[in-house]
């Protein structure tokens, strides 16, 4: 039998107290048969973040500058695995989500995500997200794949050769990195597994507002290569 890859599982944190220990504790609970390690990349959180993770992770680094890529590419160079999962802290993961996305690479594959839904009974969340997976979706099969960083594997090899996630870019940094990585391979889907995500952008900005606004920021960058400044997308918590 093929020994499994050595999973990184890295989840970049600002004051996530309300949200990172039930996405640790899902992360934790992982039914993989190979070996994992959870890094929690914090960029100097003035809440609860960093206690409740030490709980969970195997490892917490606290990195001096903020943002999201800078976290990311942080907790990567932590990382020991074959395979690295990027998670975000509002994101709760099936049980099975290592098991399937591991599964997805095959030769020639360098990316592996799955469908993501809102925690929510809200059906016209449901749909805002639903609209996100069919533009992912339809972007895998173009030169432009565009995967949002909330749940995505990539091989470590491949993630090393590209340089990471580009640190100058504040806001869709994730599809930046999707469309230079796929360059290498294939970025694919598994609809074996799934992760929920929070909706909490959706509620602070309205249903409509948020949907004209990814709208405009996904043909500003498909476009023109334009990515918002922060002001138009500040963190929510």
């Amino acid at each position: 039998m093929k020994k499994l890859p050595f999973v990184s599982v890295i989840i970049p944190t600002l004051n996530e107290e309300k949200y990172i220990e039930n996405c640790l504790k899902a992360v934790r609970a992982q039914d993989y048969k190979g070996k994992y390690e959870i890094i929690v990349a914090d960029g100097k959180s003035k809440d609860r973040t960093v206690e409740i993770a030490k709980k969970y992770a195997d490892k917490v680094i606290v990195v001096e500058k903020k943002g999201i890529a800078v976290g990311r590419n942080a907790g990567a160079k932590e990382a020991k695995g074959e395979i690295f999962i990027f998670i975000d802290a509002d994101t709760v993961a099936a049980f099975n989500l290592l098991t399937e996305l591991v599964k997805g690479f095959k030769k020639g594959v360098v990316g592996v995500t799955c469908p993501v839904i809102p925690l929510s009974a809200s059906m016209s969340e449901f749909l805002l997200y639903w609209f996100y997976d069919q533009f992912m979706r339809a972007s895998l099969k173009t030169k432009k794949p565009q995967v949002a960083g909330m749940c995505v594997a990539y091989e470590r090899k491949a993630f090393e050769k590209i340089g990471g996630f580009d640190e100058s870019i504040k806001t869709c940094e994730d599809y930046d990195l999707s469309e230079r990585i796929s360059k290498l391979g294939k970025i694919v889907c598994t609809d074996s597994t799934f992760v929920m995500s929070s909706p909490r952008r959706i509620r602070k900005w309205g249903k409509t507002k948020a949907a004209i606004k990814y709208l405009k920021f996904y043909l500003g960058y498909l476009l023109a290569g334009k990515t918002p400044e922060i002001k138009e997308y500040p963190p929510i918590r």
